[in-house]
């Protein structure tokens, strides 16, 4: 399975960046994700429940965060199982440009799938990971959208907005997901 595509985000590049690294944003935002868990520095572990043509599953998934250039781009290598519904290795690559105001999200997923995800044939692997993309970008905008300064001052928490991993554990869910599994740190 091979995924390409560009989002924009209405958000300033450094600000987009930490938070498709923040692993607390991401499990908001990430289709069906259950846990997302740092396990070690540039490391993560996540559950994703999620349904890909007939088959619905629980994924396990790890990811490795390589290649690591803040707010520039990022590498993710990961694995997903989902018992006998099948596996996936991902491998993805986030490339982060300003546009104006907002922000580019470049990115490529590509996945090796097998079991029963691997026989449902690749035009409905990449529906689903094309659907889970845009449903993690619906969930994501939102959560770091610019807050107004007196948005800011009323909610001092909110002003803070993650630190730099989660494209990558979107890639693992949809790719995961749509594969078997899918994140990244700063």
């Amino acid at each position: 399975m091979e995924l390409k595509q560009q989002i924009r985000i209405a958000a300033p590049r450094a600000q987009v960046f930490a938070a498709l690294n923040d692993p607390a944003l991401l499990k908001q935002a990430i289709p069906g994700c259950e846990e997302l868990n740092e396990t070690a520095p540039g490391r993560f572990e996540a559950i994703v429940a999620a349904k890909v043509g007939p088959l619905s599953a629980r994924f396990n998934g790890s990811m490795q965060v390589q290649d690591l250039n803040p707010p520039e781009s990022y590498a993710l290598v990961g694995e997903g199982r989902a018992g006998p519904a099948g596996h996936a290795k991902v491998r993805a690559s986030v490339r982060l440009e300003t546009d104006g105001n907002g922000t580019l999200v470049n990115y490529e997923v590509s996945a090796e799938v097998g079991g029963k995800l691997g026989q449902l044939g690749g035009a409905i692997i990449n529906r689903t990971a094309q659907k889970m993309a845009g449903e993690f970008f619906q969930r994501f905008e939102p959560l770091i959208a610019p807050l107004t300064p007196l948005e800011a001052a009323a909610s001092p928490a909110k002003a803070v907005t993650a630190t730099t991993t989660w494209v990558v554990w979107y890639f693992i869910a949809a790719a995961s997901l749509a594969l078997g599994a899918w994140v990244l740190l700063h």
